[in-house]
C-alpha cells in the first residue's frame, strides 16, 4: 500500500490541503487550455466550412449546434457525473473503493454509448425535420451530424478517461493530448474537404477521429501512470450498489445538460424561421461565445473536482474559501472578457464569416456583445452548479437546466416572432439570470445540509461520515 500511495502521489493533486487560490488556479489554468483546444474541434470544421463550402454549408452545421449539445452533452454529463464518486473516494482516501467504482463505470458508459448511438442515429432525420431546419441547409445538416452521432462511443472514451483523471486532481495530462487531437483535427479538416472534397462529411469524420485519437491516448496514459486506477478481475464485477450511485449522480448531471439544451433547440428552431442569414449570424457569434466562455467552464470543472475532495475529506469551510476565490476570478475576467468584444467582436467574426458578409457580421457582433453584458452570472452559473454537483447534489443542479430551458423557450415563443434576431441576443442572459435566481439559495441549502451532516464531526472521524457507499 506505501509503494500504492507513492506512486498515486506524483501524478495526482490532493485539493484538500494549501491555499485554496492557488491550488484553484493551478487546476483551472490547465483545464481552461484544455477545454480551448477541445472547441477548436468544431471551431476548424467552421472555420474550414465557412470559407471553403460556402454560407450554407456553414448554417447547415451551424444549425446542428443546439441538438448537438442535446444529445453529447447527456453523454458528458453522465461521464461528469461518474467521475463525481472517484474524487470523493480520492479525498476520503479509500482507494479500494475507488477502483470498484472505476470498474462499474466501465459497464455504464458502455450500456449509454451503445443505446445512445442507436437511438439518435435512427432518429436524426426526424430530429432536423422537426426542427425545421431549412431546407436549403438540411442535407449539410444531416450529413454532419449523423457522422458525429456515430462517434457517440468515442465521446463516452474520451469523457469517462478525462473525467476520471481529473477527479484525481491530474488537469494537465488531458491537455496535452487535446492538443495533438486538435492539430490532427485541423489537418484533417483541410486535408478531408480541400483535398479529397468530402464536404461536411470530412469535417465530422475528423472530429470523430480526432476526439478517439484523444481518448486512446487518455487510457495508455492511466495505464502507464495512474496504479491507483489498475484494476483486478473483482473491481470489474458488476455491483448494483455501485451502479445505483453513479446512476444517481450522473443520470441528474445528463438531464441537466439536455434539459439546458431543450431550450437552445427550441431558441435554434425559433431562429431557423429567421433564414439562412439568422442561422449563420448565430452560428459564427456562437462558435466565438463558446471561446470566450470557456474560462467559466474550466472552472465550473475545477469546482466539481475541489467540492468534490474536500466533501470527501469532511472540510468544509474549505469550500466556502474555494468558492469565494474562484467567484473573484469569475467577476474579473467577465469585465475582461466585455471589454475584449466591445472593442474587437466585429473582428473575431471574421474567423468564421468572409468579409463580405456585412449584415451577418453585424448581427454576430451585436450577439456577442450583449450576451457580454451578462457574463457575471454566468461565471455564477458554472461556479455554483458545478460546485454543487462536486458536493453530491446532482438533482438540485439539474433544476438549475430546468429555469434555463424555461427562459430560453420563453423567449424563443414569445419574442422572436415579433422582435426577430434583437430578441435572440437576450436570450441567452435571460437564462442564465434565471439559473441563479435558483442556484444561489440551492447552495446556502447545501451548505446546511452538509453541515448539520459533518460539520460538528471531529475531523478524524468525517471520512467515514461522508461515504457515498
Amino acid at each position: 500500500m506505501a509503494e500504492l500511495i507513492r506512486k498515486k502521489k506524483s501524478v495526482t493533486r490532493d485539493l484538500t490541503v494549501g491555499s485554496p487560490m492557488k491550488l484553484i488556479v493551478g487546476f483551472m489554468i490547465p483545464l481552461f487550455l484544455g477545454i480551448l483546444f477541445q472547441q477548436l474541434y468544431n471551431m476548424a470544421d467552421t472555420m474550414v466550412v465557412g470559407k471553403f463550402l460556402g454560407v450554407n454549408a456553414l448554417a447547415g452545421v451551424g444549425s446542428t449546434g443546439s441538438i448537438n449539445f442535446l444529445i453529447l452533452g447527456f453523454c458528458m454529463g453522465i461521464c461528469q457525473g461518474c467521475a463525481i464518486p472517484i474524487s470523493q473516494k480520492f479525498g476520503e482516501g479509500d482507494y479500494d473503493g475507488l477502483r470498484r467504482y472505476v470498474g462499474n463505470i466501465i459497464w455504464v458508459s458502455i450500456a449509454f454509448a451503445v443505446v445512445m448511438t442507436v437511438v439518435v442515429c435512427l432518429l436524426c432525420r426526424n430530429i432536423l425535420v422537426w426542427m425545421d431546419t431549412p431546407e436549403e441547409v438540411f442535407a449539410y445538416a444531416y450529413g454532419y451530424i449523423f457522422i458525429i452521432f456515430l462517434g457517440i462511443p468515442v465521446t463516452f472514451l474520451y469523457n469517462t478517461l478525462s473525467g476520471l483523471i481529473r477527479a484525481l486532481g491530474d488537469s494537465k495530462s488531458p491537455v496535452y493530448f487535446l492538443v495533438i487531437a486538435s492539430v490532427l483535427n485541423v489537418i484533417l479538416d483541410i486535408v478531408f474537404i480541400v483535398v479529397f472534397h468530402m464536404g461536411v462529411a470530412g469535417a465530422a469524420w475528423a472530429t470523430v477521429i480526432s476526439q478517439f485519437v484523444s481518448g486512446a491516448l487518455c487510457f495508455f496514459y492511466i495505464i502507464q501512470k495512474f496504479e491507483i486506477l489498475h484494476l483486478k478481475r473483482e473491481d470489474l464485477v458488476l455491483n448494483w450498489h455501485y451502479i445505483k450511485n453513479l446512476l444517481w449522480m450522473s443520470i441528474p448531471m445528463g438531464l441537466q445538460y439536455s434539459i439546458t439544451a431543450i431550450g437552445s433547440t427550441i431558441l435554434q428552431v425559433a431562429v431557423n424561421t429567421l433564414g439562412a442569414g439568422s442561422v449563420a449570424s448565430m452560428t459564427a457569434a456562437f462558435k466565438v461565445q463558446i471561446l470566450m466562455v470557456s474560462p467559466f467552464d474550466a472552472m465550473g470543472t475545477t469546482m466539481a473536482t475541489y467540492g468534490g475532495q474536500n466533501v470527501g475529506a469532511g472540510k468544509l469551510k474549505r469550500i466556502d474559501d474555494g468558492l469565494k476565490s474562484c467567484s473573484v476570478l469569475g467577476i474579473g475576467y467577465s469585465i475582461l472578457a466585455c471589454i475584449i468584444l466591445y472593442f474587437f467582436a466585429d473582428k473575431i467574426v471574421l474567423i468564421f464569416l468572409d468579409a463580405t458578409e456585412t449584415e451577418i457580421i453585424a448581427q454576430a457582433t451585436h450577439f456577442l456583445f450583449i450576451n457580454s453584458l451578462l457574463y457575471i452570472p454566468l461565471a455564477f452559473v458554472n461556479i455554483l452548479r458545478l460546485l454543487i454537483q462536486g458536493l453530491g447534489f446532482s438533482k438540485l443542479a439539474m433544476f438549475a437546466g430546468v429555469f434555463e430551458m424555461a427562459a430560453r423557450t420563453f423567449v424563443a415563443l414569445a419574442f422572436v416572432p415579433k422582435f426577430g434576431f434583437n430578441a435572440v441576443c437576450f436570450a441567452n442572459p435571460a437564462a442564465w439570470l434565471m439559473a441563479d435566481v435558483f442556484l444561489v439559495p440551492a447552495y446556502f441549502y447545501v451548505r446546511k445540509t452538509l453541515h448539520d451532516r459533518i460539520g460538528l464531526i471531529p475531523e478524524r472521524e468525517r471520512g467515514q461520515q461522508v461515504r457515498i457507499d
